[in-house]
């Protein structure tokens, strides 16, 4: 920054640079009005001769030399002073070195908010990785679990069909089983219309597929020592019979049944 006793020191210059030249114009014009001195007169000896026979080799008096003209009055502002220059020059050099300063503290602010921004993308980033894992994890042990689950179902069905087949068969090897297979003999006996073909001794094996509740779903003759209308009237009994009996014990229920039919 320029001092103001600096410019109040380079106004005072310019002043007095004005005031020289304008007291060398007016010394010049002064010397220009003044009358030239008449030359002094020196006691010789003369003889009056005739001015006609001396016109031609008369010589007119010397005139003043011209006084030479002032320099022309700088037009514009002044020329600054050395002083000024390097007072400019040190300002320049101050503002180039505050810009730079600023240009570095603008990039720094840009890489500093650069960086944060890449660092709270880089958390969310984590934040996303990390609640899909969760997720996935979560998933993960909500199928294990489900297994789990489905394999303990699967296990205590697999307990419970081992039970009833273990009831089943100690059932099926008490009294229980002949009982309620004898009272389906009995009722498809009842119910069989005997052919005038069938011969004393018949004995057929009967394939029967019943549903819970006794109904009959279906009727095959195995190995059968009548004919054919044997047959079939042996079938046409077992559909009379239906419903069959159920069984005393729940645990001998069974869809395919294998009857040893033998009426007489």
């Amino acid at each position: 920054m320029q001092r103001l006793s600096d410019r109040w020191v380079s106004i005072a210059l310019s002043v007095l640079l004005h005031a020289a030249l304008l007291g060398a114009l007016v010394y010049g014009w002064m010397l220009f009005r003044r009358p030239p001195r008449p030359a002094p007169t020196l006691a010789i000896e003369a003889r009056i001769v005739d001015a006609r026979s001396v016109r031609g080799a008369t010589q007119p008096p010397p005139q003043p030399a011209p006084v030479p003209a002032p320099p022309p009055e700088p037009v514009g502002p002044p020329q600054p002073t050395p002083e000024e220059l390097a007072q400019r020059e040190q300002q320049r050099q101050q503002q180039e070195a505050a810009a730079r300063e600023q240009q570095a503290a603008a990039e720094a602010a840009a890489a500093e908010a650069a960086r944060r921004e890449a660092e709270q993308r880089a958390a969310a980033e984590r934040k996303t990785r990390e609640e899909a894992e969760a997720k996935k994890r979560a998933a993960e042990e909500q199928q294990r679990q489900a297994e789990l689950k489905e394999q303990s179902e699967r296990e205590e069905d697999l307990r419970r069909d081992l039970a009833a087949e273990e009831q089943a068969r100690k059932a099926r090897a008490g009294p229980a089983l002949a009982s309620w297979v004898s009272q389906i003999q009995a009722r498809i006996n009842r119910a069989w219309l005997r052919p005038p073909t069938a011969r004393p001794g018949i004995e057929c094996m009967l394939n029967v597929t019943q549903v819970p509740g006794g109904e009959v779903t279906e009727v095959s003759i195995g190995e059968c020592n009548g004919d054919q209308a044997v047959r079939e009237s042996i079938e046409a009994a077992v559909y009379r019979a239906s419903p069959l009996p159920p069984p005393p014990d729940p645990a001998l229920f069974d869809r395919h049944l294998h009857i040893d039919f033998k009426p007489d």
